[in-house]
């Protein structure tokens, strides 16, 4: 079952290096089959939030937050790659999904985190958890680690270690059957 895949970038740095590990998880989701659409937070360039999506009258929402809509709604599940900024989620990942609420739910994510040293980002994967659940999305258990980010990948994009491959083959797989069960699940109906 071809899944639509919301990959959803962190940073919005100069020189942030979340855009390999996204395109990284594209390139694998596109060879399962998937439909990955990659999310970069400095391509919408939201403003602070003031005014959900759900709070404009139809039609009269501004067309970034439209577009974002129209994804995340038709979204089967979320990859969120976030860096860690002070043992937390960037500012940009946030303000980005706040904006949002009812095309989250019953849906699942997965995280994968990256940092430029041996923790992988770990401690904002752990606090991605807790806003994820509040946002109303089911997270896996399986996290993507990517630690030393600067060199985890060559100027192509590719991973300079094997272990790369192995480790967001068992995280993809974990969000795809969570998609598919929640997705079954979804057109039974939901709990409110």
């Amino acid at each position: 079952m071809s899944l639509n895949i919301s990959i959803i970038l962190s940073s919005v740095r100069e020189k942030s290096q979340g855009v390999k590990a996204g395109k990284f998880i594209q390139d694998k989701c596109n060879e399962r089959g998937y439909n990955p659409t990659l999310i970069d937070p400095k391509e919408y360039n939201l403003p602070l939030l003031d005014k959900m999506y759900k709070e404009y009258s139809e039609g009269t929402a501004p067309e970034p937050l439209e577009k974002l809509h129209n994804i995340f709604s038709s979204s089967d599940a979320f990859i969120i790659v976030t860096g860690e900024y002070n043992h937390s989620l960037p500012p940009a990942l946030t303000n980005l999904m706040d904006y949002f609420r009812e095309e989250y739910y019953f849906k699942p994510a997965a995280i994968s985190s990256y940092s430029g040293g041996p923790i992988a980002g770990m401690r904002s994967a752990i606090q991605a958890r807790i806003f994820l659940g509040e946002l109303g999305i089911v997270t896996t258990k399986t996290m993507f680690g990517i630690p030393n980010i600067h060199s985890a990948f060559d100027s192509n994009g590719k991973p300079q270690d094997d272990f790369l491959h192995s480790k967001v083959n068992r995280f993809l797989d974990e969000l795809e059957w969570y998609a598919n069960a929640l997705k079954e699940a979804r057109a039974k109906g939901v709990p409110f």
